[in-house]
């Protein structure tokens, strides 16, 4: 499905952006895989998935905090690798009441969950815009259309996050680049299952139509499909993908 093409992902080590890696491999997308950090196990991942799907990775490392550093990492690969999807999947979670949350605290989460994906899109839609094609997916949340008790700071990211996925997407639609977003409820991932207490996990299962949790590769396939041009009229749209997670 996405043979010939050319994506961008963030947040590759583990949980969803690991799901998604090996799920646009597997449709033949050559990939510039965006880690943290340059460490045995995120180079494992790596060999591991250009051996078994045969398509071309790039890895990337760079904290998302430093935006020059972003800047200084992305650009030249942008200079030879023309971006046919933006993938903004990286992101970090913390809970506390909002009298208990220190304003710097709200201030680095946002850094990484919304302003770090602002730096990168804005990079990447130069080289979109030069072909007048290109598909970008921001990885939000429920928790950003929910505002989810004890969630002031993730909640807030991630509903800046959907705000500006509508935005952009007017903005360059007569480009014929579209901008959609993904909002998960509840994944199988270290986020949760390291998270939350087990009351916590049994009330959330409670709240879910199906009676569990999604995989990530669940969320990869959504993932794929506004990737892929079974979408190619869907734009400035927040899918929920929660298994009918009631408020």
């Amino acid at each position: 499905m996405l043979k010939n093409k050319v994506t961008l992902i963030t947040g590759c080590s583990r949980g969803i952006g690991y799901s998604i890696l090996k799920k646009f491999a597997e449709n033949k997308s050559d990939i510039i895989a965006c880690f943290r950090k340059k460490n045995t196990n995120n180079i494992k991942i790596i060999n591991e998935v250009k051996k078994k799907y045969k398509v071309k990775i790039i890895p990337l490392f760079f904290d998302l905090t430093d935006r020059n550093n972003i800047e200084k990492k992305i650009l030249p690969i942008l200079n030879k690798n023309k971006i046919d999807v933006l993938v903004n999947n990286a992101g970090i979670l913390q809970s506390s009441l909002f009298q208990m949350t220190k304003i710097q605290s709200i201030k680095e989460m946002f850094e990484i969950n919304f302003f770090s994906q602002l730096t990168i899109t804005q990079l990447v839609l130069k080289s979109m815009i030069s072909k007048k094609k290109g598909s970008i997916i921001n990885i939000s949340s429920t928790s950003g259309m929910d505002a989810n008790f004890g969630r002031i700071s993730y909640a807030s990211s991630k509903a800046s996050l959907i705000t500006a996925t509508e935005v952009i997407s007017k903005e360059v639609g007569s480009y014929n680049i579209r901008v959609n977003a993904i909002a998960p409820g509840v994944s199988d991932t270290d986020m949760y299952n390291f998270g939350h207490s087990e009351k916590i996990k049994k009330n959330i299962l409670d709240a879910i139509s199906l009676n569990r949790v999604s995989t990530p590769e669940e969320i990869a396939n959504v993932a794929l499909f506004l990737a892929s041009d079974l979408s190619s009229y869907v734009t400035g749209q927040v899918l929920r993908v929660d298994g009918g997670m009631q408020n």
